[in-house]
C-alpha cells in the first residue's frame, strides 16, 4: 500500500465517515446503551478472531504477545463501551486517539493490501477512534477536568512495564527498542534511545491538543 496513495486516503476518509457518523447517531439518542454494547462486543469479538487467526499461523512466542499500545487500547475501548468507567474511557480516548491515528496515518503493515492481516488492521484501529469518538463526542461519557493527565501517568506506567518486557526479552513492543521499519513520527525524533523522551513529550503534547475537542464536546 502507498502510504497516501489513493487507497490509503479511502481508507482514512472511510474511518473518519465512521466516527462522524456514530458520533452523530449517539447524539441524537435518548438511550445509547444497545449502541454502544454492541460497538463493545463488536470489538472484542474482532479481536478475539485475529487471534485464533494469528496464532494458529505464527504460534505464541515472546515477540508477537498483544503487548502493543494498540493491543491495550483496544481491550481498553471494549472495556469503555461496556462500563463507562471514567479512568479507562480517558486512557482509550487519549491514548487510543494518539495511538491509533498515528498507526492510520502511517501504517505499518506486514502483509499486503487486501490480505485478512492488513485488512484487520484497518478495522482495529479504525474500531478504536470510533468507540471513542461515540462515546466523547457523542455525549455518552464526557471526559472530566484532570483527564489528560490520569490518561497520561497510566500511558508512562503502561510503557514502563512494556519497556522492562522489552529489555528483558529483546522484543521491541511500542517501538521502544527500535523504530518502526516503515516511515513513521520517530523518524525526526533522533536515533536511539535519544528518541525516547521527545516522543514521551510528543503524546503528551498530543494529549493536550485531543483535550481540545473533547472539552467542546461536553
Amino acid at each position: 500500500m502507498r502510504l497516501f496513495g489513493p487507497l490509503h486516503l479511502s481508507l482514512l476518509a472511510a474511518i473518519a465517515g465512521a466516527c462522524i457518523l456514530l458520533s452523530w447517531i449517539a447524539r441524537r439518542r435518548k438511550d445509547t446503551s444497545t449502541m454502544r454494547i454492541a460497538l463493545g462486543w463488536g470489538i472484542a469479538v474482532n479481536e478475539l478472531i485475529w487471534w485464533v487467526f494469528r496464532y494458529s499461523h505464527e504460534g505464541v512466542h515472546l515477540v508477537n504477545l498483544p503487548l502493543q499500545l494498540c493491543d491495550a487500547t483496544v481491550w481498553m475501548s471494549v472495556l469503555a463501551c461496556l462500563t463507562l468507567s471514567g479512568p479507562i474511557v480517558e486512557f482509550a480516548y487519549f491514548a487510543g486517539m494518539a495511538g491509533a491515528g498515528m498507526a492510520l496515518i502511517t501504517p505499518d503493515l506486514w502483509s499486503p493490501w487486501p490480505s485478512y492481516p492488513a485488512i484487520y488492521f484497518f478495522v482495529a484501529h479504525g474500531a478504536i477512534l470510533a468507540a471513542s469518538s461515540m462515546l466523547v463526542f457523542g455525549g455518552i461519557a464526557p471526559l472530566r477536568r484532570g483527564a489528560v493527565w490520569r490518561a497520561y501517568a497510566i500511558l508512562l506506567g503502561y510503557a514502563a512495564a512494556v519497556g522492562a518486557f522489552d529489555a528483558a526479552t529483546g522484543a521491541n513492543y511500542m517501538y521502544l527498542r527500535q523504530k518502526p521499519h516503515n516511515a513513521s513520527l520517530l523518524d525526526a525524533l533522533g536515533p536511539w534511545p535519544l528518541y525516547l523522551l521527545p516522543a514521551a513529550a510528543v503524546a503528551l503534547a498530543g494529549f493536550w491538543l485531543l483535550w481540545i475537542p473533547a472539552r467542546k464536546a461536553a
